[in-house]
């Protein structure tokens, strides 16, 4: 299941279970759509994958497998992530 992680990881714009704006890599981190185009270039900074659009939990099962609480924050480096995101923001995410 999910983890439904509340902010971007990079920018810490809240994200709650409903938003339209919640992207998620492979392994469920999780970034603001604003970042993943405009920064990350859809090439994930933890693993080099790329990302999809977070789903929305039913409101009727969120009591029961509730969104995090916890805020998770790692804002990307930059110039550490400069070299994976040349290997791979031209190959397909399918491709990597």
């Amino acid at each position: 299941m999910l983890e439904l992680r509340p902010i971007c990881e990079n920018c810490e714009k809240a994200l709650p279970n409903d938003s339209t704006e919640a992207m998620i890599c492979t392994f469920e981190c999780t970034f603001c759509k604003d970042c993943v185009d405009e920064i990350l270039h859809n090439v994930c900074p933890n693993c080099g994958g790329g990302f999809e659009k977070r789903p929305i939990r039913p409101k009727d099962k969120l009591l029961k497998y509730p969104a995090m609480k916890d805020k998770y924050s790692k804002p990307v480096d930059i110039e550490r992530f400069s070299a994976l995101l040349h290997r791979n923001k031209d190959i397909q995410p399918n491709e990597r």
